[in-house]
């Protein structure tokens, strides 16, 4: 290849990359607001659990200043066993949330709600099932550009 072809081609290459984003700052708050949602509700069909309410729609831009917003979303649901404590069905539905997404443990004192982050995303989980047989996940976003 001559040294004209390759300039050419690594011209190319650099332009594809500026048009598809290469260079992208992350999602907006919108974005994340819907990998959330969708991470959220996919965790509750590997789970199978029963009798899913959504408690948090999200939808909605919560202000943090400065053009930034968070979204939320949030999910209950109950466990075929009623006498599975909440401890157990945080663990289970962690494990389960690999197959969803990759979520690292931010926080996990033992005994209360586990709190994952996910860095691509600019997302967070907290896994809270407040009583035996009682699932409980509600999520929301970094702060994140409107637009």
């Amino acid at each position: 290849m001559t040294r004209f072809a390759r300039r050419g081609v690594l011209a190319c290459a650099v332009m594809v990359l500026t048009v598809s984003g290469c260079g992208d700052s992350g999602p907006t708050a919108a974005e994340a607001g819907e990998t959330l949602k969708s991470h959220i509700t996919e965790l509750m069909k590997e789970s199978h659990v029963l009798d899913v309410r959504i408690t948090d729609s999200g939808g909605r831009d919560i202000s943090c200043g400065e053009g930034k917003a968070k979204r939320t979303f949030a999910a209950t649901a109950r466990d075929a066993a009623s006498q599975r404590e909440p401890d157990g069905l945080n663990t289970y539905m962690l494990g389960e949330l690999s197959s969803v997404a990759p979520y690292r443990i931010v926080e996990d004192p033992g005994n209360a709600p586990i709190r994952l982050a996910n860095d691509t995303y600019k997302t967070v989980i907290i896994l809270e099932s407040p009583a035996n047989g009682q699932y409980g996940v509600r999520g929301e976003t970094e702060c994140l550009p409107i637009s």
